[in-house]
């Protein structure tokens, strides 16, 4: 027993020891001391991060349709002029409005723009934004609802007080809505070469009958014009017209009706059944594809009654003195009328009445329907500034500016200029459609009937055949 007892004594001391030695406070540990480093460089800068470029966001697509193709580049083409100024023009515009519009031209027809445009619209189909027409389109475009009213928002833009009265009337429609802003007037002239009429173009019929067949005597023309039926009956607003009014005719009686038989109009037809019967122009002014042109071009016809545009596809040349003018441009006009071989005249005319000629206006206007017309008001302020619309009138409008400010240009102080306006201003020039609201259907008819009268069937009677065709058109009315 007593070894157990002291057993018992040794654990419970050892049991005292260990709780002893568990209440005992730990050794604290030495502070650990870091080594001295060496002295911290300051932080470099971080190396600049490229800042990408502003990104220009994708332009929308706007449209146009003009008569010319700046893909075509036939330096032998008709519309090489508009050909080349929409290749020139289209990157500027761009340029201008990047990242908000890109200009894609439609080209087209000519002589198929107004019926095609009418048919998008009424068939509700895709049309463009922006529609490069004549004032000839100003009647249908009304009947038809073809184009928008622009008066409101071009009578509040800076350049419409500068536009010339005349050519607004121009693009007005009968119940005053202004359906193209007007770029230019081609009035109707005669071109004349110089030697072939050195006493200037005769003023009376008679006259120009003596000296056509003075003319004649030497182996030349006395005039050629286009007298085709071919591009719907376009030869009506060239000399057709031209010759009826300066004997005091016209197509219409102011009331929407086609008026025809008169003898105003008979008298113009006979000096026209005179003019081709007596050989004084050529064969060709009646084989279209402007081949008349060829005859003034190589001077073997004396005068050329056209638009006051015509100039822009009249080259090369080659004076009745042998001069040639051949750069290739349009140049070569304005050369020769520079250098007195070739002016401009009023046409001949009866007594009592003042020469007469069509005169057009060149436009722009907003299709209805159109899906971009913030970008067509956009382009047509951009063609109003003083060099975009010098340009345009220069390049495919050709005529004179509708632009007041445009008129001093130095580049429309010219003689041909100055030439245009006392030519014009000696004439009585108006719209050749007159009141008919069916101006295309118009010109194809009567086109028709004075070709079967002075061409193919020259004994016709004029007064019967120009009374069929006016009552064919007004029971359309």
């Amino acid at each position: 027993m007593k070894f157990t007892s002291s057993l018992g004594r040794m654990i419970a001391l050892l049991l005292v020891a260990a709780l002893l030695a568990a209440c005992a406070p730990a050794a604290t540990e030495a502070p650990v001391v870091e080594a001295p480093t060496e002295a911290v460089a300051a932080p470099t800068e971080a190396p600049a991060t490229e800042v990408p470029p502003t990104e220009v966001p994708e332009p929308v697509d706007f449209t146009t349709w003009f008569e010319f193709d700046e893909k075509n580049e036939d330096p032998a083409a008709d519309g090489r002029v508009g050909n080349e100024y929409l290749r020139n023009t289209i990157p500027q515009f761009n340029e201008a409005f990047a990242g908000k519009w890109n200009w894609v031209n439609q080209p087209k027809a000519y002589d198929k723009m107004e019926t095609e445009l009418v048919a998008a619209v009424q068939a509700g189909a895709e049309v463009p934004d922006i529609y490069e027409m004549l004032s000839d389109s100003v009647n249908a475009f009304a009947q038809n609802g073809t184009v928008q009213d622009l008066r409101e928002w071009a009578e509040a833009q800076p350049w419409f007080a500068d536009l010339d009265p005349s050519a607004l009337k121009a693009c007005t429609a009968p119940d005053g809505a202004l359906l193209c802003i007007p770029m230019t007037q081609r009035p109707q002239a005669v071109y004349v070469w110089t030697d072939r009429y050195p006493n200037g173009f005769p003023k009376t019929p008679e006259d120009f009958l003596t000296q056509a067949e003075a003319l004649k005597a030497e182996g030349k023309y006395a005039i050629t014009f286009y007298g085709s039926t071919e591009k719907g009956g376009s030869g009506i607003n060239r000399a057709m017209f031209t010759t009826l009014s300066s004997f005091g005719g016209g197509l219409d009686d102011g009331n929407g009706n086609m008026l025809l038989n008169t003898p105003e109009n008979i008298a113009a037809i006979e000096f026209l059944r005179e003019i081709v019967a007596k050989g004084y122009a050529p064969e060709a002014v009646f084989a279209g594809k402007f081949q008349e042109e060829e005859y003034f071009k190589d001077s073997s016809a004396g005068a050329f009654p056209t638009g006051l545009n015509g100039y822009l596809y009249l080259f090369p040349l080659t004076a009745p003195n042998g001069t040639p003018y051949d750069t290739n441009t349009s140049q070569d006009f304005l050369n020769a009328l520079e250098a007195g071989d070739i002016y401009l005249s009023p046409f001949v005319s009866v007594e009592g009445v003042q020469p007469g000629c069509n005169t057009t206006a060149t436009g722009l206007a907003i299709p209805v329907g159109a899906k971009n017309v913030e970008a067509a008001h956009d382009f047509i302020s951009w063609v109003m500034t003083p060099e975009q619309n010098a340009n345009y009138v220069v390049g495919p409008g050709g005529g004179l500016p509708a632009l007041k400010t445009t008129q001093s240009d130095p580049r429309f102080q010219s003689t041909f200029y100055q030439q245009a306006s006392e030519t014009i201003g000696a004439s009585a020039c108006r719209p050749w459609y007159g009141s008919l609201l069916r101006p295309a259907e118009a010109k194809e008819l009567v086109m028709n009937t004075i070709y079967k009268l002075i061409k193919e069937d020259p004994t016709a009677d004029i007064a019967a055949e120009l009374t069929k065709t006016q009552e064919e058109y007004n029971q359309g009315n």
